[in-house]
């Protein structure tokens, strides 16, 4: 839905909406750190964890600060880390890399209708910075406040990026210094599941959320024998074709109730 549709379909805001109308841009940028806040708890040990992977895959710390900087991606960056730790080949890796990635085109497509008329320089920076968790948090925040203006829409992803992304880099170096350090018997891959799940369990708000994410789950368990995660690729269409196809169904039922 579009955020011209979303903003007919509430023509009277409740009160916590009238509340994040009146905050200025300034106010939306603290209103998203501190909401983002929370996810320093999963960011900071996965940090880590790609720190310690990275420094023994080989890599120095200039190419891990680098890869870091350049990709802002933990998910492409453990596949790449993996991919060149088996020795595949250069071109692999970064098909690899980019594949993971190709998640943030869906997300950029859905911030589309609250962002795209935002200014270029905003717009560019935005996909820069533009991971799961601000994603996340700002599509949230959007659909629940459909009339905030574009300033305050950018002011509360700025904010977001402000509490994830900075402490991201720092969890990295640490994890590179203190790697040896760190017990083996400390898990920090307990990260990584918590993050998604921490992310999607807001989202489910409807049956077709709900159905997506079964096929989801239940595809990945059924495809897990393909190599190099080629599962998730098949997978994700089909769930969100289920979704798309249960939401074509339930407006389909509303219509014929009415």
């Amino acid at each position: 839905m579009s955020a011209q549709a979303e903003h007919s379909a509430h023509p009277r805001p409740t009160p916590e909406q009238s509340r994040a109308l009146q905050r200025s841009p300034a106010q939306c940028v603290r209103h998203g750190f501190l909401q983002a806040l929370s996810f320093i708890l999963v960011i900071v040990p996965f940090g880590m964890l790609f720190g310690v992977v990275a420094a023994e895959a080989g890599l120095d710390l200039p190419e891990i600060l680098g890869f870091t900087v350049l990709v802002l991606a933990g998910a492409s960056q453990f596949t790449a880390v993996q991919l060149m730790t088996d020795h595949a080949p250069a071109l692999v890796v970064i098909v690899s890399a980019i594949a993971v990635n190709l998640r943030m085109a869906m997300y950029s497509a859905s911030l589309v209708p609250w962002l795209g008329r935002a200014k270029p320089r905003d717009r560019a920076w935005i996909a820069y910075v533009l991971i799961d968790q601000t994603y996340a948090l700002a599509i949230q925040h959007y659909e629940k406040h459909p009339r905030l203006s574009l300033e305050q829409r950018v002011g509360y992803f700025l904010g977001a990026v402000l509490a994830t992304c900075p402490p991201w880099l720092v969890a990295t170096l640490l994890g590179v210094w203190l790697g040896k350090a760190i017990p083996e018997d400390w898990a920090l891959d307990f990260a990584m599941p918590i993050t998604f799940l921490a992310l999607i369990a807001p989202m489910l708000r409807s049956p077709a959320h709900v159905a997506a994410a079964l096929v989801a789950v239940v595809g990945s368990l059924v495809f897990a024998f393909l190599p190099s995660g080629l599962g998730l690729f098949v997978t994700a269409p089909l769930a969100m074709l289920t979704g798309a196809g249960v939401e074509v169904l339930m407006e389909r039922r509303n219509r014929a109730r009415i």
